[in-house]
């Protein structure tokens, strides 16, 4: 069912606006992002009839734009995604660990967004790997599945990676599973001080490089004595890295991430309202707790808008990676090895039926098999029902 009010609302009615009042400061990639927003599921895109083969009801599904920054878009990306990943699921309870850039080198990210989230991820992961190799914490080899996000509740920039990670790993040598205590992985001080330094290492050798980029309010931070000074206080702070206790079991696994691999900055359903006054919305306020922590903000729609696109990725940015055991092509032959070791079967092929490509959901009036009987391309609409035909005429996701 629809919402009752959508980003694609908003951007459909202040984006034309927004984009003159900015010309020539907006990326190619935020404009197209904007305009796949607009045109996802109407006639710009086209679409196609469908019908059901039992009592002939028809509806009008229009095409997604399959932006992965579009809110609609991205169930059907995380139902695909999560399918794949739960054969890769262990007998194990399962960490959730978070890596987060203060707001001095967040600052610095949010204008180098490619090559500072890419060191993110490259710091975080190397931080996990290390630690969980030294034969004083786990000794061991440990699978990470990581995920970008840099935006907090109410869409300012707030960098950090997710990760979930099998509460053990593969011994060196590869003959024994080594388990992680029940409630503790790795001690957060110690991979908060590693983290810091495995970054600002890496980002001073960026800066030498010629390779960061410096505009605006941090424009002076090009000359390296005020970089350096900026990095100063950061080099003496603790770096949050936070840890949550394990899963209860692969399906609580398989849900969590299912909300967050695929999110976007502000999704549908946190929206309240959108008429004179702006766009209302709900978002947490973490710095309260209980039933003060969920709040609500109004904002106009221009500064709706650019929060929004605070948060569009570089082309071709991978937000969804994975490390160690999980590695792409060691994953497979760890897994089994894992499987071994911990002396459970590897899933059946057979268990698992790949949903066809053209997946159609069955019709809503006798949960028949719809069947396409007409398509259209972008710009136009078909032709009407035939006569005496039962209809809907509403698009489908």
């Amino acid at each position: 069912m629809r919402a009752s009010i959508e980003v694609a609302d908003i951007f459909r009615a202040a984006g034309p606006a927004y984009r003159v009042a900015h010309a020539g400061h907006l990326s190619f990639h935020q404009l197209k992002v904007m305009s796949a927003i607009e045109h996802c599921r109407t006639a710009a895109l086209g679409g196609h009839v469908e019908a059901c083969e039992d009592c002939g009801q028809w509806r009008i599904a229009y095409n997604s734009c399959r932006n992965r920054h579009c809110p609609r878009c991205q169930g059907a990306a995380a139902r695909t995604w999560l399918a794949e990943r739960e054969a890769d699921l262990l007998p194990v309870g399962y960490f959730h660990v978070v890596f987060t850039l203060p707001a001095e080198v967040a600052d610095i990210a949010f204008q180098n967004k490619a090559l500072a989230y890419d060191l993110l991820f490259k710091a975080a992961s190397e931080t996990m790997l290390t630690i969980a190799a030294d034969a004083k914490h786990l000794g061991a080899r440990i699978g990470i599945t990581a995920v970008l996000h840099t935006w907090g509740s109410a869409m300012t920039h707030h960098p950090h990676v997710h990760m979930i990670v099998p509460g053990g790993g593969i011994a060196p040598g590869g003959k024994r599973w080594v388990s992680s205590r029940p409630a503790f992985l790795l001690p957060v001080r110690v991979l908060g001080k590693l983290f810091r330094r495995l970054f600002l290492t890496r980002l001073m050798a960026l800066h030498d490089a010629g390779r960061l980029s410096f505009f605006g309010a941090i424009a002076h931070l090009a000359e390296r004595r005020a970089f350096l000074r900026h990095l100063s206080p950061v080099r003496k702070k603790r770096w949050v890295v936070y840890a949550k206790a394990p899963f209860a079991g692969p399906e609580a696994v398989l849900a969590y991430l299912s909300r967050y691999t695929h999110r976007v900055a502000i999704s549908n359903s946190r929206l309240i309202a959108f008429d004179e006054s702006g766009v209302t919305f709900r978002y947490k306020n973490y710095r309260r707790d209980g039933v003060d922590r969920q709040q609500v903000m109004t904002l106009g729609p221009d500064e709706f808008v650019r929060r929004f696109l605070l948060h569009v990725l570089p082309r071709g940015f991978h937000r969804i990676r994975h490390y160690g055991l999980l590695a792409g092509s060691a994953r497979k032959a760890s897994l089994a090895l894992a499987r071994e070791l911990l002396n459970v079967a590897a899933p059946s092929d057979d268990d698992t039926t790949d949903e066809p490509d053209d997946f159609r959901p069955p019709c809503p009036c006798c949960g028949g098999r719809m069947i396409i009987i007409e398509t259209f391309e972008r710009w136009r609409q078909p032709r009407g029902p035939p006569h005496g035909s039962p209809s809907t005429g509403t698009s489908t996701p």
